[in-house]
């Protein structure tokens, strides 16, 4: 016999990985508008070269280190780069650490106070910048690169300049937490920097001896080329003056790859095109089942075009259909451009009329150059198994209706309480197609401490409404279809966030993102995900709420939560009686899942003693 061997040289993914908040973070693009910069960074980045973006809205730099950092760390390797970048979140309670004030609450025995108390925020000097040097130091000890990023700007302006505010410099208005509890701070002159955030992420910077990147200024310089009026319509998404467009996250991206490659920071691996690209380079629509229709967002862009007056045309081949608006489809499009420069997003959906894969392209025209960009959807078939459904009316209680072999995981509450079941309002309007009644009862939920805060414009990490399933032992579980109502009662500034995970929310996907929900409207979110549960895996699903400005006795309504899906068997193995003496037993179940306390005759689902599952015979 001739053994041969092989030898391979394994390629280094070389990877920037990039922490953030909600001006940073990725988002589903088929429920908002909204644009994280964190999402377009990695088109400016040579072949060999990847960005994966761990940013989270409402996160501080606490949270940063605490909950993004642990999660990135694990995949961090010596070479890679680290972009750094909070101070949004850190500015909530005026300037005072949240733990502080807890603490203070605490103290003096207000334990209302002290439960009301948002948790982010931090001290510019002192709190901000020991936790951010806790992300630079762990960073370094691995072997790869920080990089500082100061906080972009909000656009906050005072005529055609950015406000102090608006630079993260709260010298105008801030407080300073002493021993006898929080306090307005006097104005500070305009060069003291005792408060500004931006200012201490550059002195951490130097402190490290690590690399800082001037967002701040750059993006003040960026918004200012707009004025006011246009940079909110071409800039933000329209729901205020934080978040990005497209159109905005893109040339954020684009501004820090800039910086980054000025300062010689990676300035090999940075190119910034001058002619026309899209991004993505490859349209990988996903699964879904079949009958579904699956869309994904493409961002066509130039700077520097010639000429400087121009058009580009895009067409698709037969069974893809192209948007910029997501209501109007058709196969081809042309798009102006003036002043060499061109930002346009646009969609592209197949509707899966047949199993198996589709593959098809879409052509972009400039001038002489031609880019293909090649396109695929997957249908998918759900067969086999029983049926699984979990139902949580939230009618008078949180108990729920399951059907089929599955664990489900009860309505959990994080800095929330129900405070009753009631209908939302006498004049509650249902979706027309359900046919229920305004009188029909949902769960009607506060936040602990009943005061919704003045300044949030992005979901609390600490409060969240949660339920879950998992599959049952030996079995696996395969999702197709989460389901629920929600509405704001007692006003119309009632906002939120819904997303599943299967990884404990290291990670999440968007269901449903709406701001200032009608009141007593109840929206129908629905998500038709392909997802397969291994045992011991979990699905959660959680809605985040939080109130466009100070408000009390505003509540988030919601009912008919369902999961539902198909278990089929996940069998590792069979064995024949007598069972080995080294396959240790350490639960039994049916073959419906129901844990029983020992071996039945017939078939039995084992779990054995190293975690893995076995069909026993008996």
């Amino acid at each position: 016999m001739t053994l041969v061997v092989m030898l391979c040289t394994a390629s280094y993914a070389k990877k920037v990985h990039t922490l953030g908040d909600s001006t940073m973070a990725p988002y589903d693009e088929s429920a908002t508008v909204t644009r994280g910069w964190g999402m377009y960074f990695g088109q400016f980045l040579t072949n060999g070269w990847t960005s994966i973006n761990y940013a989270k809205g409402g996160r501080d730099s606490r949270g940063g280190y605490t909950e993004l950092w642990q999660t990135a760390k694990k995949n961090v390797e010596a070479g890679d780069y680290v972009i750094i970048t909070f101070g949004h979140n850190d500015e909530k309670n005026s300037g005072m650490d949240g733990y502080a004030l807890k603490a203070y609450y605490e103290s003096i025995g207000d334990q209302t106070a002290a439960a009301a108390v948002d948790l982010r925020g931090t001290v510019p000097s002192t709190t901000y910048k020991e936790w951010l040097g806790k992300i630079v130091d762990e960073v370094k000890a691995l072997g790869a690169t920080p990089i500082i990023c100061s906080p972009v700007c909000r656009s906050y302006f005072s005529g055609n300049t950015i406000k102090r505010n608006g630079r993260h410099d709260l010298g105008d208005s801030y407080k300073v937490l002493t021993a006898d509890g929080p306090k307005d701070g006097p104005k500070l002159a305009a060069d003291d920097h005792t408060m500004d955030y931006a200012y201490h992420s550059e002195q951490l910077a130097n402190e490290k001896g690590v690399a800082f990147i001037d967002l701040t200024n750059a993006t003040k310089a960026l918004y200012e080329s707009y004025g006011d009026a246009k940079c909110h319509e071409f800039l933000f998404d329209g729901e205020g003056s934080t978040h990005f467009n497209t159109t905005g996250a893109l040339l954020v991206a684009r501004e820090c790859a800039r910086l980054m490659k000025a300062q010689g920071i990676m300035a090999d691996d940075i190119t910034l095109p001058t002619d026309i690209s899209v991004t993505p380079a490859t349209g990988d629509l996903g699964e879904a089942y079949k009958g579904q229709t699956l869309q994904k967002e493409f961002t066509l862009n130039g700077f520097g075009l010639s000429p400087e007056e121009g058009s580009v045309s895009i067409t698709a081949s037969d069974g893809i259909q192209l948007s910029v608006n997501k209501k109007d489809w058709t196969s081809a499009f042309t798009v102006n451009y003036v002043a060499s420069t061109l930002v346009q997003t646009f969609y592209a959906q197949v509707v899966l009329t047949e199993n198996g894969t589709y593959n098809g392209t879409i052509t972009v025209k400039q001038g002489d150059k031609t880019i293909e960009i090649p396109v695929t959807a997957t249908a998918v078939i759900l067969e086999g198994g029983v049926e699984v459904k979990a139902y949580w009316r939230l009618e008078k209680d949180d108990s729920y209706e399951l059907t089929g072999p599955a664990n489900v995981i009860g309505e959990s509450f994080q800095g929330m309480y129900v405070q009753r079941y009631a209908n939302p309002n006498a004049n509650t309007v249902w979706p027309e197609w359900t046919g229920y009644e305004a009188s029909r009862k949902m769960q009607r939920n506060l936040l602990t401490g009943d005061a919704w805060p003045a300044d949030e414009i992005d979901d609390n990490p600490d409060r969240y409404i949660q339920w879950g399933i998992k599959p049952s032992a030996g079995m696996e579980l395969k999702i197709d279809a989460i389901s629920l109502f929600a509405v704001g009662c007692g006003g119309n500034g009632m906002c939120c966030h819904i997303y599943y995970s299967t990884d404990n929310f290291e990670t999440r996907t968007t269901i449903f993102e709406m701001k200032k929900m009608p009141a007593n409207n109840p929206q129908y979110i629905e998500a038709k995900p392909v997802l397969t549960l291994k045992d011991g895996q979990e699905l959660l699903v959680r809605v985040y709420p939080w109130y466009n400005g100070a408000a009390t006795g505003k509540t988030i309504c919601l009912s008919d939560l369902t999961i539902h899906g198909m278990a089929v068997e996940n069998i590792t193995g069979v064995i024949q009686r007598p069972m080995a003496n080294s396959q240790e037993p350490s639960a039994f179940f049916t073959v419906d899942g129901r844990e029983q306390p020992s071996l039945r005759r017939g078939i039995n689902i084992v779990r054995m003693a190293d975690g893995t599952t076995k069909k026993i015979i008996y």
